[in-house]
């Protein structure tokens, strides 16, 4: 009987990867960390593991040489996977959720509400046709007097951010957690219809250390935490990451401090002529484009995957949403929080009286990890093959896979050639994982990548600067 597959198999099989080169890749456990009533330190594990075996199979493309070891620590991954948590800035704790960010009795059940963002919480008051300043308490008691589910439909109708609180079960029966269930884990594919560019056959890869993604430039549309993870990936791995946001939107400075290591950050307006000038020639030199909208959102500026395909053949275009690219939910906004909720696992990790949550935003770190390994995976094909690739990915679809079973554990026991180093441990502490550094933003305290191989980068090249601060141009 052939035995089931272990989660990182699993993330590895659906990158395209060479199941040879799993042997290159060994953990460090420690017990303690991500506890949770679902796998989440499974799904943490293989989503980083994959995202540095991919990034060291692209170094030995690099560098002519063998694939060097993989190393994935519990600590390191554990740490990372709430690096929002332990941002200090000049000794200041980020607020990583607003008051008004939270569930809240209804009617009939709960509701999860997102109002991080000034817009979002003004468009839930008015939705609720409560005055901009509501406190607390007046809006729980509005929200009691109401279904979860007509909770929902009056703030996302509004432009809001509300999800009813859902069992696995009826996730599934839903017809949004049906088409969730039909795609695959995240889709790698060629552009149908781009012109095939040719194998792309990288420089010899320099320096020390090893850093795979050097001289790839990487446009970074994206933002909150999955999209930011993903860039930020490839700037440790040497990518010339330059995130563009338009200034109509506010960012939160703490997210982008968190999330911004190694990047620079430009503003962009794409409905003003000069602006759209500028992105086009950053188009036109780019090797990446990864977008965090929801699906459609950005259509109107001609950034569909078969409309940049053919402005810039052999590009990667990676795409991220909260509730994947079919089904009714398709153009609703989302975030990790609400994803929990929806998906059933709120429910699971809660109590009679009340929802949970995962130790960490597991979906957002998860999904960001899984799209940076696409990313790195399909450059390295392109070396091979050439052509136009497109990677997607969705948080609701590493929800069902958390929900529903990552395959067999990886094994927890010590490797015979480490016993020492690789001995489970019985608490865990994030200290060692953990590094200081000064930047314009003040003295940051931060989570190191767990993004490990041998030779490769154990820190990014540089600390974050000021949001949309930066020259639009690459470096």
């Amino acid at each position: 009987m052939t035995r089931p597959a272990t989660a990182t198999e699993s993330v590895w099989t659906a990158l395209g990867g060479d199941p040879a080169l799993l042997s290159r890749l060994s953990t460090a456990v420690r017990a303690g960390t991500l506890d949770s009533r679902l796998p989440v330190r499974e799904l943490a594990r293989a989503c980083v593991g994959a995202c540095a075996l991919a990034a060291a199979e692209l170094t030995a493309v690099r560098t002519g040489g063998s694939v060097p070891p993989v190393r994935v620590d519990d600590g390191a991954v554990a740490t990372a996977f709430v690096s929002e948590r332990h941002l200090l800035v000049d000794g200041r704790t980020p607020v990583n959720f607003a008051p008004l960010s939270r569930f809240w009795r209804t009617a009939d059940g709960w509701v999860r509400t997102h109002a991080n963002y000034p817009h979002h919480r003004a468009r839930l008051l008015d939705a609720l046709g409560l005055d901009t300043d509501a406190s607390v308490e007046t809006v729980a008691a509005c929200l009691a007097d109401r279904s979860a589910v007509e909770v929902e439909d009056t703030v996302y109708a509004a432009g809001g951010l509300a999800v009813a609180l859902r069992t696995a079960a009826e996730w599934a029966a839903h017809e949004q957690g049906a088409a969730v269930a039909r795609l695959p884990l995240l889709s790698r594919e060629s552009v149908a219809g781009a012109d095939r560019s040719a194998p792309h056959a990288p420089a010899r890869l320099p320096g020390d250390p090893l850093r795979p993604a050097a001289g790839v430039r990487v446009l970074d549309l994206t933002r909150v935490i999955a999209g930011p993870v993903a860039t930020r990936t490839l700037a440790l791995l040497g990518a010339d990451v330059l995130r563009v946001d338009t200034p109509r939107l506010p960012e939160d400075p703490d997210a982008h401090t968190d999330t911004g290591f190694g990047k620079r950050s430009a503003k962009l307006d794409l409905g003003v002529r000069a602006d759209r000038r500028t992105f086009e020639d950053l188009l036109a030199e780019a090797d990446v484009v990864v977008t965090g909208y929801r699906p459609g959102a950005l259509d109107r500026f001609a950034l569909t995957p078969e409309a940049l395909a053919v402005r810039r053949p052999g590009l990667v275009v990676a795409q991220l949403s909260a509730w994947g690219r079919n089904g009714p939910w398709s153009g609703r906004r989302g975030f990790d929080s609400l994803v929990q909720a929806a998906t059933g696992i709120a429910a699971i990790e809660g109590s009679a009286g009340r929802p949970g949550a995962l130790p960490a935003q597991a979906l957002d770190h998860g999904t960001g990890y899984l799209l940076a390994a696409a990313v790195l995976r399909s450059l390295t094909e392109r070396s091979w093959e050439g052509g136009t690739f497109l990677v997607r990915t969705a948080l609701a679809r590493t929800a069902a896979w958390l929900v529903h079973g990552l395959g067999r554990p990886d094994e927890e026991r010590p490797d015979e050639e480490h016993p020492d180093e690789e001995r489970p441990q019985t608490s865990y502490d994030p200290g060692p994982w953990l590094a200081e550094t000064d930047s314009d933003l003040g003295r940051l305290r931060y989570a190191r990548t767990p993004v490990s191989f041998a030779g490769g980068p154990a820190d990014w090249a540089r600390p974050p600067g000021r949001w949309g601060t930066d020259a639009a141009r690459w470096a």
